[in-house]
């Protein structure tokens, strides 16, 4: 299993990987494995029986690169030629034409250069499988070679999430409803090292217990990544009635996201969260100008990081798909943020405007009010 960005780290390198141990064995907590770190390298032993759990664990864990089913033999060149051959039979058993050696040499008291590896070894494969041909540009699969503190030789590797480990940059409050960009937000903040709670706004009966349920679906998925979040349902049933009631109509979707970017931030500033996170596309939407960003962003002063600001949506369904979230956030039950939705909102609101307006609703004791009553679950704990 190798480390992803955690190589580009000096004197704190340690720290990094403290954590992605940790995250590791959260995930695979219940299995019987044996894990091992020697210079850039973590290897999981295990038995057979528990290789799918273990790589579905893998495939899950942020700040990895890439893993691999490796064979480890002495630190020969006839031993690793032979393992290389193995290998090589095994390629062609899976219907294999062409291939390439890819060679390491970390231990430099071995007597061969990774150019000599890959020379020899691939020689040794040529002559040994019959119809297996070298192709050094477009191969059908890869043998790789690494000289270590022993030779592990294998062709069956991964690409890993990479990114940095869960936990190595503070945590984040995401404001997650059931659609499809703010899955997406929450996972791209992950990856980059953050940890994820979520807040979502409920308006009970006007939206329904699927959609509410649909949300946390969306967040066990999250937080299969995420080592677990914690998301917090808040009924926001009065605040949008009171909206409806006393807003100018152009205004309701911004004076509405300003009520969430509120309540959300005296949410995290309770749990200590150090930041917020949307799921926000420039223009994708009326309240998504830069205008009305500044308006909603208006009421708080925590950070407010939007990580998908510059994305298309196809490139947003794309991750949402490579996640497993896209499937869920389809499903046909709205959130609050469409009910009420005016048929000719602001476009480009003004911040001074937007204040004004927010202050003339009096929503400070609703609020309240719905944070005394908001419900805690806790979603996917990384195993």
């Amino acid at each position: 299993m190798k480390p992803g960005e955690l190589v580009l780290k000096g004197d704190n390198r340690k720290a990094f990987e403290a954590v992605l141990k940790r995250n590791l064995r959260t995930m695979l907590s219940g299995y019987n494995v044996r894990l091992e770190a020697h210079k850039g390298r973590f290897y999981l032993h295990t038995s057979e029986s528990e290789q799918a759990p273990v790589e579905n664990a893998l495939s899950r864990l942020i700040g990895i690169s890439g893993w691999a089913q490796t064979r480890s033999v002495p630190k020969t060149i006839d031993a690793v030629k032979a393992a290389c051959i193995e290998e090589g039979e095994k390629l062609r058993a899976q219907k294999a034409a062409t291939f390439k050696i890819e060679a390491r040499r970390t231990d430099k008291s071995f007597p061969h250069d990774s150019f000599a590896l890959r020379c020899l070894c691939g020689q040794a494969v040529l002559d040994a499988v019959p119809g297996l041909k070298v192709d050094v540009h477009h191969p059908d699969a890869v043998i790789y070679i690494e000289i270590r503190e022993k030779a592990y030789i294998y062709s069956d590797a991964h690409k890993g999430l990479g990114g940095l480990p869960v936990g190595t940059a503070g945590r984040g409050l995401l404001l997650l409803s059931g659609g499809i960009d703010s899955p997406v937000a929450g996972f791209f903040m992950a990856s980059r090292g953050m940890g994820i709670d979520a807040v979502h706004f409920h308006a009970y009966p006007y939206t329904s217990a699927e959609a509410r349920q649909k949300t946390v679906r969306l967040a066990e998925i999250l937080g299969g990544y995420c080592m677990g979040i914690r998301l917090y349902v808040v009924g926001f049933t009065k605040v949008q009635m009171r909206i409806k009631e006393r807003s100018p109509l152009p205004w309701a979707t911004v004076l509405l996201r300003m009520a969430m970017m509120d309540c959300a931030e005296k949410i995290a500033r309770k749990i200590k969260s150090k930041c917020l996170i949307t799921g926000e596309s420039l223009s994708q939407v009326a309240s998504q100008t830069i205008e009305n960003l500044s308006c909603t962003q208006s009421i708080v002063t925590l950070p407010v990081l939007r990580p998908l600001i510059g994305m298309d949506k196809d490139s947003i369904i794309r991750k949402a798909e490579q996640i497993g979230s896209y499937r869920i956030s389809i499903e046909p039950y709205q959130d609050c943020c469409v009910l009420f939705s005016p048929p000719h909102p602001v476009l480009r609101g003004d911040p001074a405007e937007a204040v004004h307006w927010y202050q003339s609703l009096e929503l400070e004791p609703l609020i309240e009010e719905a944070l005394r009553e908001y419900e805690t679950i806790k979603c996917g704990n990384g195993e």
